[in-house]
C-alpha cells in the first residue's frame, strides 16, 4: 500500500492492499521523516495489475463476505467488479481521477458518487467511497515527524506522525507504523481535525508476489461504527498486467 494497502482492494481497497514494497534488503540506516514519506510514496506508483480480493464485513451480529475482481492503472484508474454473493454479483464501479460512478444491474443505473455520497459506506463496509478516492501522495499534503519504533509482524517499524498542511484532506493526522526495511505500512491511525480517533488499518499478512511484497491481509475499522471491522484479503494479483483502455470508460459498466 503506498500506504500499500492503502489497499487497492476493492477498487479500491483494493486501491489499499497492492501497492508493492522495495525487494528485502539489510536494516535501513535512521533518515528523516520526510524522506521516509518519500520512499512510502514511491511504492504507490504500481503500474497497472489485475486482482481478485475478497472483503469480509465483520457485522455486530453476522459476517459478510464480498468478492471482486479489479484492474487498476497507477492511482488513478480502476475498475471493479464484484462476482460473490449473488445480491452483489454484477455489481461494478469506475474510479477516473477524482470522478466515480457505480452501476447496479438491478436498476439498470449508472450513479456519480460525489459530495457528501462521498462519506458512505461502501457495501457496508468500514471503508467509505472518500476512502477510496484518496490518491495524493503523503508528502504533498502531511508533514511528518518520528514518533517512536515497534516491531509489527516481527518487523522492525518506524513510527510517523503526519499532520496536514493543506485543508482539503479527510483525516488531519495520521499515525503509521513503517518497515524500515520495506517501507510497506503495516498500520494506521487515522484522525479527525479535533483529534478524535476515527478510523484504523492493520496489516496482519503480507506476501510476495512477483518479487515484490505486499500487504496481502488487513484489517480496516471504523471505530465509531458497531462491528468488528472489515477484513481485506488479495487472493491473487498480476502486475504489469496488459489492461485494454477500454475497460476505463463507463461503457464497460454496463458490459
Amino acid at each position: 500500500m503506498k500506504r500499500s494497502l492503502q489497499f487497492t482492494l476493492i477498487i479500491c481497497a483494493l486501491c489499499v492492499l497492492a501497492r508493492p514494497g522495495f525487494p528485502a534488503q539489510d536494516a535501513s540506516p535512521v533518515i528523516a521523516a520526510a524522506a521516509i514519506l518519500e520512499k512510502i510514496d514511491q511504492n504507490a506508483v504500481p503500474g497497472s495489475k489485475i486482482m481478485v480480493a475478497a472483503m469480509t464485513i465483520h457485522g455486530r451480529r453476522a459476517d459478510r463476505t464480498i468478492k471482486s475482481k479489479s484492474w487498476i492503472e497507477g492511482d488513478d484508474k480502476a475498475f471493479t467488479e464484484y462476482l460473490d454473493p449473488p445480491r452483489e454479483k454484477g455489481i461494478k464501479m469506475l474510479k477516473l481521477g477524482d470522478q466515480l460512478w457505480t452501476y447496479t444491474p438491478a436498476t439498470d443505473r449508472i450513479i456519480g458518487i460525489s459530495g457528501n455520497l462521498l462519506r458512505q459506506s461502501v457495501m457496508g463496509s468500514d471503508l467509505s467511497y472518500e476512502d477510496m478516492m484518496e490518491n495524493r501522495k503523503w508528502s504533498d499534503i502531511y508533514e511528518a515527524v518520528e514518533d517512536g519504533e515497534e516491531t509489527m509482524l516481527a518487523r522492525p517499524c518506524l513510527i510517523l506522525r503526519l499532520t496536514a498542511r493543506v485543508e482539503n484532506v479527510a483525516y488531519h493526522q495520521r499515525r503509521i507504523w513503517v518497515d524500515k526495511d520495506r517501507w510497506l505500512v503495516l498500520k494506521e491511525e487515522r484522525y479527525g481535525k479535533s483529534g478524535r480517533l476515527l478510523k484504523t488499518f492493520e496489516v496482519t499478512d503480507v506476501r510476495q508476489f512477483e518479487g515484490r511484497w505486499i500487504q496481502t491481509r488487513a484489517l480496516f475499522r471504523d471505530v465509531l461504527k458497531e462491528g468488528n471491522g472489515t477484513e481485506f484479503v488479495i487472493e491473487s494479483v498480476d502486475f504489469d498486467a496488459q489492461i485494454p483502455e477500454v475497460v476505463f470508460s463507463k461503457a464497460s459498466l454496463r458490459k
